[in-house]
């Protein structure tokens, strides 16, 4: 499809009839408009089409379609591979539909596609109920569950994907249609974990279970020199853990000055971070063990409301730092992964960056593998490799250091990764093709089904066949 600039006649016939924000270059908040989270994408699209509703959703694919303009797709939270903004062409921004309905007796909450974790954290919590979303607040409830969505319930209430009960999407030809396991099922089973590839999701019907108000917590820091005995200390306890414990490791610098001292700003450390799905007494017995590894430099641990523990880590991710991520699932925490995980902490060359442990498992293998397209219930851990740095300067060294660990560390994994921490977009097809294996066909059936010219291919991208 060629890509055109916009007509100024054809744009304003296109606004009369849209109800949102139409935003054009020369609009004095076009430069907000077009910024995202993620400080390193600078890109200049044609338009923004702030949309008040679904109406304003298909009136925008259509008028891409009739335009041949290049469209990318934006939800409300963080899209750290930058494939929520493009240049030229049309920005379909969905960050102002952020409606939440709970209905508490049935245990179900339907949310638009703008809205946040924290947005629909606050309208569940309100009844003690929560669904599966990440480890940030500020997080997108759309790119999270079409990309999976791995949080802090995950070993008990399974992913994000796995929870959802129906979405609602408008198709490449500007059709609105609802998929669920009982209506348009293929659709619905490539929505849970294929990513934005078939449609734009403009609502999402989730299953909710009793979470909260207050849960369990553990937030422990330890002394960087000490991350090899606690690792394999760690690999035993999640061997045999209940599935109401899900925990995250990140190793790194970690200059939190509110919590260290100063001898130990600038020292290795690495945290324990998790919480317990089920009675606060409860949990807090059953996450001490994580606590008492080794000495810890700090331990913050504590039984506090649901809705905070979500926001914990929300400072550290702030709008306009430099972020390069990227993940592999792997086969097993060896004592030679581990070996690796400590020099490719110690290597990072921003203070700000870490290298993460993401226990699997539980809830998430209950869902067999082909119930969905998400790929990564096989592995039992989840790498994740956050560069995370402040100044442009930087960014060549800390590509680098996030490339070679990737590169170093695909010796203890099947090369596939999790779609939500994918970097950008230089993997190309042979990532999808990984990743996904022997479904990935079966996507691309979808995608030669839903969007055979692609016109939804800011995205991690399943090429349609013809």
């Amino acid at each position: 499809m060629a890509q055109h600039a916009v007509d100024d006649e054809r744009a304003e016939q296109f606004e009369a009839g849209f109800h949102g924000d139409l935003i054009r270059s020369d609009d004095p908040d076009y430069d907000d408009a077009r910024a995202v989270w993620n400080g390193m994408i600078d890109k200049r699209p044609d338009l923004v089409a702030r949309c008040a509703g679904v109406a304003d959703v298909i009136s925008a694919v259509k008028f891409a379609r009739e335009n041949d303009l290049l469209v990318a797709v934006r939800g409300g939270g963080h899209n750290v591979a930058g494939t929520a903004v493009c240049d030229d062409g049309l920005v379909i921004d969905l960050s102002e539909m952020t409606g939440v309905r709970v209905d508490p007796e049935a245990h179900t909450a339907w949310t638009q596609a703008g809205a946040t974790w924290a947005d629909l954290d606050h309208e569940t919590q309100a009844f003690g109920l929560a669904t599966p979303g990440g480890v940030v607040s500020d997080t997108g409830v759309a790119g999270l569950t079409l990309g999976g969505g791995i949080g802090h319930l995950r070993c008990k209430y399974g992913l994000s994907c796995d929870n959802l009960r129906s979405v609602e999407l408008v198709t490449a030809e500007g059709e609105y249609l609802t998929a669920s396991a009982d209506e348009n099922a293929d659709l619905f089973w490539g929505l849970r974990g294929g990513g934005g590839n078939f449609g734009i999701v403009t609502g999402f019907e989730f299953e909710l279970h009793p979470v909260g108000p207050d849960v369990a917590t553990c937030l422990v820091f330890y002394s960087g020199d000490r991350l090899i005995e606690v690792l394999r200390a760690y690999r035993e306890f999640v061997a045999t853990a209940s599935d109401e414990i899900s925990t995250l490791v990140f190793a790194g610098e970690l200059p939190e000055e509110e919590l260290f001292s100063a001898e130990w700003i600038h020292e290795q450390k690495f945290a324990i971070m998790g919480c317990y799905a089920g009675p606060a007494d409860e949990g807090e017995a059953k996450l001490k063990p994580l606590r008492e590894f080794a000495t810890p430099i700090a331990d913050v641990s504590e039984t506090m409301p649901y809705a905070e523990f979500q926001q914990l880590l929300d400072e550290d991710y702030p709008d306009g730092m430099r972020y390069y991520w990227k993940s592999l699932y792997l086969d097993g925490l060896s004592d030679s992964a581990i070996d690796r995980i400590e020099y490719w902490a110690e290597a990072a060359p921003s203070p700000l960056s870490t290298v993460d442990i993401w226990q699997l498992g539980g809830a998430i293998t209950d869902v067999e593998i082909e119930e969905s397209a998400f790929a990564g219930r096989h592995a039992p851990f989840l790498l994740g490799v956050e560069a995370n740095w402040e100044n442009s300067e930087n960014d060549d060294a800390n590509i680098e250091w996030v490339r070679d660990c990737l590169d170093d560390m695909r010796q203890f994994s099947d090369g596939s990764i999790y779609l939500n921490f994918p970097g950008f977009l230089e993997e190309g097809d042979d990532m999808m093709r990984t990743t996904f294996g022997p479904a990935y066909e079966r996507l691309v059936a979808l995608k030669d089904e839903y969007d055979p010219e692609n016109l939804f291919r800011t995205n991690q991208n399943i090429e349609p066949s013809v």
